[in-house]
């Protein structure tokens, strides 16, 4: 009786080099490690928390005061729980609690907050077009994020009457690598396929391979939404793949599918 073969691991030898923050850039490598590939990490954006502040204190203790309170971020909906364990042992009834994508919301659901995210997508987009967000007249809205982000959010929900005020509890920065480092990573193991999931990190990668003379027009990029895959397009990088979702075994489905198409020849990338 002939023995069946498992299936060959869909990334086996496939060289990935993932440029998320701390502590998902290590998780991500893990499953990408257990589909076969050699996964290295090479963290583009450090995250810090915001040391504490007479105005974000205020606005934690005043929470109560808030219809709607949105996390764009894990990391942000982590440290806002920091923040609600040491003023609100009992966290304030009455508010709707959002976050834009899955990860987001499931921080929050961890501390047992009924949290709202998008039905599809993962985007600030997906996220304002929720019904309840649709018409939150003279409404308090409070936006918790890093210290610098995207406005479309506060803008939109401005536009439609709310009264928004931004929280920022960490910032971002660019680490400060080596040239032996930055040349190990990007020359010498010359990844098929890069995780660059925002576009702060995109432009920190796209600065950093010029700076090692390391071309990027034959990497695969891994992007978040459309909005970041032309802004790889813009710098001259055609070669983007766009996950269903943020979910890491949805990211590793996803760049096994495009490495395969690419070595069929057919060049179609998302």
């Amino acid at each position: 009786m002939a023995t069946l073969r498992p299936d060959p691991l869909p990334l086996e030898g496939r060289r990935i080099l993932i440029c998320r923050p701390q502590p998902e850039a290590d998780r991500l490598a893990t499953v990408f490690c257990d589909a076969g590939a050699d996964a290295r990490v090479l963290p583009l954006i450090t995250r810090e928390p915001l040391p504490e502040n007479p105005v974000a204190r205020t606005l934690v203790l005043n929470l109560d005061e808030f219809a709607h309170v949105i996390a764009v971020s894990p990391y942000a909906a982590r440290l806002l729980l920091e923040w609600l364990d040491t003023w609100w042992p009992q966290t304030p009834a009455g508010i709707r609690w959002y976050g834009v994508g899955a990860g987001t919301a499931a921080v929050l659901a961890s501390h047992g907050l009924n949290t709202q995210q998008p039905q599809t997508g993962h985007t600030s987009e997906d996220l304002l077009q929720l019904p309840e967000l649709a018409n939150p007249d003279y409404e308090k809205v409070l936006v918790v994020r890093g210290q610098e982000g995207r406005e479309l959010i506060p803008q939109t929900l401005e536009k439609r009457g709310a009264r928004v005020t931004v929280l920022p509890l960490y910032r971002r920065y660019c680490p400060d690598y080596d040239e032996a480092t930055l040349k190990a990573m990007l020359n010498d193991f010359s990844p098929e396929a890069i995780v660059t999931l925002s576009g702060e990190t995109l432009n920190n990668l796209i600065a950093l391979s010029e700076n090692t003379g390391h071309n990027l027009e034959d990497t695969l990029l891994v992007v978040p939404v459309e909005r970041i895959a032309e802004q790889a397009r813009l710098a001259g990088l055609r070669r983007t793949c766009i996950p269903g979702s943020l979910a890491d075994s949805t990211i590793v489905a996803a760049v096994a599918e495009q490495l395969a198409s690419l070595d069929g020849g057919s060049g179609n990338t998302k």
